[in-house]
Formats: C-alpha cells, structure tokens, sequence
C-alpha cells in the first residue's frame, strides 16, 4: 500500500517514512501543498498524511479537496499543532478521518495509519451485508450508502460509524464507547465522535436518526433508556 506524507520539515517526513516503511508500506513524499495536491488528484495512494500547516494549500484546503473531488474516499490523517483544537476541529469537519498532534509518536502515528488501513481495506466477514433502516441503506461490501434514495459519499470514519449505530438501533453509546469500537482508541479527544456525529447527521440529512441522549451519548432511532452511559454533547 502506497502511503503519502506531506509536510514540509523533511525531518518529520524522514523519521515517518522510516516507521511506515518498517510496516511494509510504500511511502510518497511531498514538502509543499502544490505537489501533494498533484499527488492527490493522480489517486494513486491509499491514504494521505497532511501537515495542516505546509506551505498553501495547506492540510485543511486539501482534505476539503478530496472530499469535493472525484475520490472522495480517499483516509485522511491531519498533523496538527500541540493545542492547537481549532485546527482539530476545523480538519474533522472538513472531512479528515483522524489526526495526531505535534510533537508525536512516530510509532503512534504508524498506529494510527495502520487502524484507518485495517478499517477501509479489509472487509471482515459480516452477517449481514445490507444494512437498512429509516430511509437509509448500507452496503457493507461495497461501502456504499443510500438515503432517502439518493447516494451518499461518506469518509471512511462516518461510514464505519454509520455501521455500527445501524448495527446497534436503539442503543445509547457514550461518546467513549464510540471512539473504542469505532476509532479503536482507548483514549482520545471525545470532540472527535462529536465532529463526526454532526457531519454524518449533515450527510444523511432527513434520513438520519442519530439522537443525542443528554448526558449518556448517541443511539440511532428512539433510545431505550435503560441501557448507555454517559457524554454527548
């Protein structure tokens, strides 16, 4: 799998290349937002590595890009700046499908490229590949939604969080519970599941049956109170 790092500190993209290479991952490198854009609409990569901060466009303007082009399915992980939750934020809502902080773990982030990997290459045996309810239509093989009859282009995030409330109708998941089973992470910022909630609730539009329960978390559909625990916003 081919795997592009765009930053321009060729020190960051160094150390990255190395960690990810170790991997059995094939690395493409790129210092600057006008060559990664290239790379990018060539669609020959597997998943994006973007600094928020490289040199226009930056990170944010390229994963609003990708969302809006011809492959919008394309993982995307941001690199932003220690502290900096507006950058965080701002990359989640424009599409971004996860994001690590500066100065980071290389080995956390070979992590992080490796559990977005699993999740959008490898199909896992299911019971049911077509998932429906409420308007909305899923196929797991495919990776394919529909809602309200018309198609639906979704980040592999949104798209594997749509799955599991589809999955789970009823039931109230904490905003913990969501990041373990969707992210695999047992830690994080929980502002992650919030940004993905909203922009799935945007997406599916007068399909979407995403509740928030006050204090407990999301369900899809009407939740049965007696199950959940706590944290949505």
């Amino acid at each position: 799998m081919r795997i592009l790092v765009a930053d321009d500190d060729p020190v960051v993209r160094e150390v990255v290349r190395r960690y990810l290479e170790r991997d059995g991952l094939e690395v493409v490198e790129t210092a600057d937002g006008a060559a990664t854009a290239a790379v990018l609409a060539r669609n020959e990569i597997d998943l994006a590595v973007l600094d928020v901060m490289m040199p226009a466009p930056d990170g944010i303007e390229l994963t609003r890009a990708v969302r809006a082009g011809a492959h919008p399915q394309t993982p995307i992980i941001l690199l932003t700046a220690l502290g900096e939750e507006d950058d965080r934020v701002i990359g989640l809502q424009a599409g971004a499908d996860d994001y690590v902080t500066k100065p980071f773990s290389p080995r956390e982030l070979a992590l992080r490229v490796a559990s977005v990997l699993r999740r959008t290459q490898v199909q896992q045996p299911v019971t049911t590949e077509i998932l429906r309810a409420d308007g909305v239509e899923l196929n797991r093989a495919a990776r394919t939604v529909v809602a309200d009859g018309m198609p639906i282009e979704l980040t592999a995030r949104e798209f594997d969080l749509l799955v599991f409330l589809l999955a789970h109708p009823r039931r109230v998941f904490s905003r913990q519970e969501l990041l373990a089973e969707v992210w695999g992470w047992n830690f994080g910022d929980l502002s992650t599941v919030t940004v993905h909630v909203k922009r799935l609730r945007a997406k599916l539009g007068a399909a979407h049956r995403i509740e928030t329960v006050w204090g407990r978390g999301y369900a899809w559909g009407r939740a049965d109170l007696a199950e959940g625990t706590s944290g949505a916003d």
